[in-house]
């Protein structure tokens, strides 16, 4: 006879670490689906997002730049951009004063994709946490505080 498995949570509703998984999970489809059309994945969105946002304070952002802004892996940063480059909505240019980087730029395209990009998933935020109503500026300042207590 195997001994019963125990659980410390009675219940998945019990377990934020269960909620928040399942959560994550159907926002990330929800977000997949908005970006589906424009031929971009959330990585590469996340990517261009951070370049947009990097852009407005310099001219020379970096794939370092873009993979600390992002909180992303810098082998991945480096293989996306490529795709994004491949699709016309980056160019990677040499650094003007490090000959070991690249200096990441929005193309016209990319700009246009960013801006439609954007608008679509802040659209289906704004839809998808509705529900909260009013306690959404709770719900941030708890994601906020754990993303503070975890060291990023």
């Amino acid at each position: 006879m195997s001994k019963e498995i125990e659980f410390h949570f009675k219940s998945q509703k019990d377990s934020p670490g269960y909620l928040l998984g399942k959560v994550t999970m159907l926002w990330q489809r929800k977000i997949k689906k908005c970006l589906d059309p424009l031929n971009l994945t959330q990585t590469q969105f996340v990517l261009l997002a951070a370049l947009g946002w990097l852009s407005k304070a310099s001219e020379s952002v970096t794939q370092v730049d873009i993979a600390n802004q992002s909180n992303t892996d810098r082998m991945m940063v480096s293989k996306v951009l490529r795709t994004l480059e491949e699709k016309g909505f980056v160019t990677r240019t040499e650094h003007e004063k490090d000959t070991r980087a690249k200096t990441i730029r929005l193309t016209s395209a990319g700009e246009v994709v960013l801006q439609r990009a954007l608008v679509e998933v802040e659209n289906s935020d704004l839809e998808f946490f509705s529900v909260l109503g009013n306690e959404i500026s709770f719900f941030n300042n708890y994601m906020s505080l754990l993303i503070e207590r975890s060291g990023h």
